[in-house]
């Protein structure tokens, strides 16, 4: 199918967006430039417009015609804290922050799908426009359904998309049920006894403990779960010490887990507790053990999912529709 010469008309100007919120990438919560960004381009397509939503989420709606369903077409605007190197005209304009996991080109394009359909109209029904903030670890969807978003804009199904490099340019994947993993993580704390190192002896090392539990850690997935569940649990940080001469008191291991249902996480989180609890035991020392969930996992609506991909069949082409794994 050609693509609609409205779009095509749009399209620099959307790319002209997407490199202004590049230059100017902010952080969960902290996205007020980039939220009265996009508030002034949506006011410019005549739609009805509210800010303020979880500190800095937008939404906006439009209406057309008889029809009563709604669907709501969701983005994130939040940047990520990382130092950009990129040297193109665009790049970063703020140190340590940058937009690495594309939110501007989300943003860019949710605001090109609200500047269409304003104009063409060519519907009917109710869309409501969600750019959401904090994606990144501040649980800004949650905040923002927990002051009403759904009472506010009743939505029959909400749709969103996600780059992805790892695909063909011009192709589209999506799956029903579970497609993205459940964010969890966990810190063990383990407190030994600090100690000379010629004298190891006469402590309690916690470095060695660490270092057990981080072995005993990879045995979860491949001998605790079922090998039909999907999950991964990585150890990401270990800490001890500050001198080569001493034993420290203390060493701290963080991680995160991934995975698709509820009784999984549970059982991950379980397994560690367990682990952390003999092997400090042991050895005598003490473990103070958390784990906490961020995000669960993405879970498509099957029909929904099938229409997304019967749509992209029909735009595209067949081939250039995936199963995404």
């Amino acid at each position: 199918m050609p693509v609609d010469k409205h779009i095509l008309e749009l399209f620099p100007e959307v790319q002209r967006w997407r490199k202004e919120i590049h230059a100017h990438p902010e952080l969960a919560f902290e996205e007020r430039r980039t939220s009265l960004f996009v508030a002034d381009r949506l006011k410019e397509a005549g739609l009805e417009v509210t800010q303020g939503i979880a500190e800095t989420g937008v939404v906006a709606t439009l209406r057309c015609g008889s029809g009563t369903g709604a669907i709501a077409l969701r983005a994130d605007i939040d940047a990520l804290p990382l130092q950009e190197k990129n040297e193109f005209a665009h790049r970063s304009q703020h140190d340590g922050k940058m937009h690495a996991c594309g939110h501007d080109g989300h943003t860019a394009m949710l605001l090109g799908a609200a500047h269409h359909l304003a104009r063409t109209r060519d519907f009917s029904g109710t869309v409501h426009f969600v750019f959401q903030p904090a994606e990144e670890g501040g649980g800004g969807a949650r905040r923002m359904i927990e002051e009403g978003l759904f009472e506010r804009f009743p939505a029959d199904a909400v749709f969103a998309i996600h780059n992805w490099p790892g695909l063909a340019t011009g192709t589209i994947a999506t799956r029903p049920g579970p497609i993205m993993a459940a964010y969890e993580a966990f810190e063990f704390i383990i407190d030994g006894h600090g100690c000379h190192a010629a004298m190891p002896h006469l402590g309690i090392d916690p470095i060695l403990v660490g270092a057990q539990l981080v072995g005993a850690i990879q045995s979860i997935v491949s001998r605790k779960l079922d090998p039909l569940d999907h999950a991964v649990v990585s150890v990401t940080e270990f800490s001890a010490g500050d001198a080569n001469s001493i034993i420290p008191e203390r060493a701290t291991l963080r991680g995160t887990s991934r995975s698709f249902k509820p009784t999984v996480s549970a059982q991950i989180e379980a397994e560690l507790r367990r682990l952390g609890e003999k092997i400090c035991e042991a050895h005598g020392a003490q473990l103070s053990f958390g784990y906490e969930r961020h995000y669960p996992p993405t879970i498509n609506d099957p029909a929904q999912a099938a229409f997304a991909a019967q749509v992209a069949t029909e735009l595209l082409g067949a081939e250039h529709v995936d199963a995404a794994p």
